[in-house]
């Protein structure tokens, strides 16, 4: 049988909520043991010695799980950002099992690269992932991915500087120290226009309702912000600048993720305070900072030759075990329900601070293809307030092309 169709017809049997165990792959017999090979690719960091191998060292006890396959595994080096356009141009000569950022997965699913998980599979997936979770890996009722991290943006501040009320507000931050923003990032900066009622493809899954940052409240956003990148205690965060400003005690805050938070530790050490997103003030009221916010996810090819095997490791790769060791190894922050329930983990302030702002301050960042859209215009925003060239006096002008651009297709 042809590669394609023993795929198709095992994806098609999951999607039809039927259990896969049963049935075996096409490798060869070898002492009894059907004979299995796998690729699987992930980020160069989690392969290397240096941080412990978490790849190999799971691939290693998923195979002790499975006496009864053969295994032998291929790794490839891909990240979580990356992995998506590489599997969806050329899904036959790309890895079985994958690791990928949630906000590509209409890039697969497009290419009709990227397997639907069904009956216990998918049970299993929506037993150990809060809904959120579930939601970042949905499209149109089918689950495409086990979650095996949360991904998004934070506060790290100095403890010495303020106190868990001051960061509670932003502008009660920069009354009192120096506070760093990526403001020319729009990943980032899109928190105070949310904050203030501007929406993304309604609730981020309706393309025809578009994208509506512009009127009075926008406007309202562009003003603050003018405001507040000429404060004389703000600083823009850019190439390295805010952890630069922590190191050498020029500045006080700063917003970033979990990637940061090893570098963070060494500079400010009992120091370091982690924060979800604060308020800001705007027109007298305070408005919630929202970040964008996903997860990264364990994918599996449409194109697998071992389909069962792969969707087990997929499987595997996202649980509590795997999830704990990716912690351990690399700090990377576990979103499996019965993991986040282990007092160690709990305890720890980042795990909090990032499970504090997936859960209350922040929107799922659409899965749509319209938002590729939305990335220049922000970030042109964020330039035109720096550079000077967007001021109160143009504001409302500027604001609306903004969101003009944002609902083309022609940036």
């Amino acid at each position: 049988m042809k590669k394609r169709a023993v795929s198709l017809l095992l994806a098609g049997l999951m999607t039809l909520g039927l259990a896969v165990t049963g049935l075996t792959g096409c490798g060869d017999s070898t002492d009894g043991k059907e004979s299995v090979r796998l690729m699987v690719w992930s980020p160069q960091g989690d392969q290397s010695k240096e941080k412990g191998e978490w790849l190999q060292t799971c691939c290693n006890a998923f195979a002790e799980e499975h006496p009864e396959w053969d295994i032998t595994f291929v790794y490839g080096v891909a990240d979580e950002a990356s992995s998506a356009g590489q599997v969806s141009q050329d899904a036959e000569a790309s890895a079985d099992v994958f690791l990928y950022a949630n906000d590509n997965l209409t890039t697969m699913t497009d290419a009709e690269a990227l397997v639907k998980f069904g009956g216990v599979y998918r049970d299993e997936i929506e037993a150990t992932n809060s809904q959120a979770s579930l939601d970042s890996v949905t499209m149109d009722g089918e689950v495409y991915g086990i979650p095996f991290a949360i991904n998004t943006w934070f506060m790290f501040y100095d403890k010495s500087v303020f106190s868990e009320e001051d960061v509670k507000n932003l502008d009660t931050m920069l009354e009192k120290g120096v506070v760093s923003f990526p403001f020319t990032n729009s990943w980032y900066l899109p928190a105070f226009y949310i904050g203030n009622g501007c929406t993304l493809f309604g609730d981020g899954t309706d393309a025809s309702k578009g994208v509506d940052f512009g009127g009075e409240k926008a406007r309202e956003v562009t003003d603050y912000l003018i405001d507040l990148e000429a404060n004389p205690n703000f600083r823009i965060d850019q190439d390295g600048s805010g952890i630069a400003g922590l190191r050498d005690g020029s500045i006080n805050a700063m917003f970033s993720g979990s990637w940061d938070a090893v570098s963070v530790s060494e500079i400010l050490g009992d120091n370091m305070g982690v924060a979800a997103l604060p308020t800001y003030t705007l027109n007298g009221e305070e408005k919630q900072m929202y970040s964008y916010a996903g997860t990264k996810a364990v994918g599996v090819n449409t194109q697998s030759e071992y389909m069962v095997q792969a969707v087990q490791l997929a499987i595997f790769l996202a649980n509590e075990y795997s999830q704990r060791l990716h912690y351990e190894l690399e700090s990377v922050v576990p979103c499996n329900t019965e993991l986040l329930q282990d007092a160690d983990i709990i305890a720890d302030e980042v795990v909090a601070a990032v499970n504090d702002t997936f859960n209350y301050t922040s929107i799922l960042q659409p899965n749509l293809a319209e938002m590729a859209n939305c990335w220049t215009p922000v970030e042109n925003m964020g330039k035109g307030i720096r550079n000077g060239s967007i001021t109160h006096e143009n504001a409302a002008e500027q604001t609306e092309l903004m969101n003009e651009a944002m609902n083309s297709s022609g940036i």
